[in-house]
């Protein structure tokens, strides 16, 4: 890896000569693999991987290429592998059990689990492709809502999938650009903002980072980050918290900005609990101080080095917004459970094509016990289910924001039928499994099913809807005809390559 001059002098001033060896010395070396597990739909059982059945008395064992999961130190769900899994043909991935994420960014789960102790609504600003959303939602208190929002269209979607496959209901998707929550005033408990950076810490993973790298796309980048956090801070809530992260390493896009947000706002810089041997280094900034006469040195900020740490370089300060500051927050004037309707092109409302038929098929696929605090809603030709509590939360967004999608979608009215949505069957909450009937598929099934390919059940099992399962996980609907199975896995999301590997690793 050559590395651009003066992001050498600038990096070897700021660590020191025996530090920047060290770290260039780590840049040449492969990075770690790291993955989240969902514990919906798995768990850890004496230091075995088990899949989480339905009968907790019943398990299926899994084994990971005969080597031990070590747990990322600094996560209750991240775990480093000890080789590179073929991901995309792991039928376990695609249903939602794990997320392959960088185990540094994994000390976002440190503020939440820290200072996030009652239900809140959470902002992911840059959340795309989902990394810290999955992992935010499985950490938050129960109650919480999460949304997550990306700015670029189809990587928004990406989002969607994500976080549809890992399967927790209680999540909005948004395409927004961060200027566009200025009509949410006060509205979030929460904000994370893993801005845009120039991804010094990414160089050993990605080379594009190394080539796109310039002293002009760091002030670029400085700039944008400071512009990105003035758009979205009117949307925090006094006495809310403020996570900023970025995946590099200098002062300018990580320090500086870092004591711009207390210098312009107030800010109040949390400080974390870590353990000595996580080896996280603390704030590189020279010893001088702001206009309030604070020293840079006592803001708690938190770098991962690769040098230092089992991971990529990551960047993250918590910062709370003053209780002082004028309460703006927006005064909800809609209808609890009422959901906006869309218009057609005369302006009138666009008639639903469900019926309380429809609703009632709908009813009898959710559990009963979990979906009870949550709304059943039909719009157009689709069913779905939010959380009852964030409605008129749901409804303000509506006003202002693009929705990409919300809750769960449970189905969808074609001619007369109801076909069951996919997200139904990644959520492992609301899933009534016992309202379908179970294929459990071998593992070239499950891959032709993830490649939408038509599927021939066996000739047990019954017509109608059929909810595939591999290793008792669910992957999806296919509606049995008998002679074959119509394939219902979602076409965009399906594998697109037509080979296997010579050497299949999975989880």
């Amino acid at each position: 890896m050559n590395l651009p001059a003066s992001f050498i002098d600038y990096t070897r001033s700021l660590l020191g000569d025996e530090e920047y060896d060290k770290l260039a010395a780590a840049l040449q070396q492969e990075p770690p693999v790291s993955i989240r597990l969902n514990f919906n739909k798995l768990r850890m059982e004496s230091g075995e991987l088990r899949v989480a059945m339905q009968d907790n008395a019943v398990h299926s064992q899994l084994s990971i290429l005969n080597s031990q999961l070590l747990p990322v130190p600094w996560s209750s769900e991240g775990f480093y592998l000890d080789e590179r899994l073929t991901f995309t043909f792991d039928p376990l991935f695609h249903a939602g059990c794990y997320y392959v994420q960088e185990a540094s960014s994994m000390f976002v789960e440190q503020v939440l689990r820290q200072y996030v102790t009652e239900p809140v609504v959470m902002l992911d600003l840059c959340a795309a492709p989902g990394g810290k959303s999955t992992h935010a939602r499985s950490v938050l208190p129960e109650g919480s809502l999460l949304v997550a929002n990306e700015v670029i269209r189809n990587r928004s979607q990406i989002l969607a999938e994500n976080l549809t496959k890992w399967g927790q209901p209680d999540v909005v998707v948004t395409n927004n650009d961060p200027a566009d929550f200025s009509s949410l005033p006060s509205f979030f408990d929460v904000i994370l903002t893993d801005v845009p950076c120039s991804g010094e810490g990414m160089f050993r993973k990605d080379p594009v980072a190394v080539e796109e790298w310039s002293p002009e796309n760091v002030a670029i980048c400085w700039q944008r980050q400071r512009r990105i956090i003035a758009d979205i801070w009117p949307s925090l809530k006094p006495g809310g918290i403020l996570i900023y992260s970025t995946c590099t390493y200098n002062t300018k896009e990580d320090e500086e900005n870092v004591r711009w947000i207390q210098q312009e706002f107030g800010a109040e810089p949390l400080v974390l609990e870590v353990r000595k041997d996580w080896n996280i280094t603390g704030n590189l900034l020279r010893d001088e101080s702001d206009s309030s006469g604070h020293s840079a040195l006592e803001t708690p900020v938190y770098h991962f080095f690769p040098h230092k740490t089992k991971g990529e370089g990551f960047f993250l300060a918590a910062l709370r917004k003053p209780e002082t500051e004028e309460d703006n927050t927006l005064v909800f004037s809609f209808a609890k459970g009422k959901t906006s309707k869309k218009k057609d092109k005369k302006g009138g409302a666009t008639p639903s094509l469900v019926t309380k038929e429809h609703l009632n098929i709908a009813k009898n696929w959710l559990n009963e016990e979990e979906s009870a605090s949550y709304l059943l809603s039909a719009e157009g030709t689709t069913i779905q289910i939010f959380p009852q509590r964030y409605a008129d939360e749901l409804a303000a967004m509506k006003q202002s924001l693009r929705i990409v999608s919300a809750g769960v979608g449970v189905g969808e009215v074609k001619g007369k039928d109801l076909i069951p949505g996919h997200a139904l069957a990644m959520s492992s909450a609301l899933l009534r499994r016992e309202a379908f009937a179970t294929e459990e598929v071998t593992y070239e099934q499950a891959i032709a099913y993830l490649r939408k390919e038509a599927i021939t059940l066996s000739a047990t099992a019954p017509r109608g809807y059929v909810l595939l399962t591999y290793r008792n996980i669910p992957l999806g609907f296919v509606k049995n005809i008998g002679n074959r199975a119509n394939n219902l896995y979602p076409q965009e999301w399906r594998i697109r390559s037509g080979y296997l590997p010579d050497e299949i690793k999975t989880l």
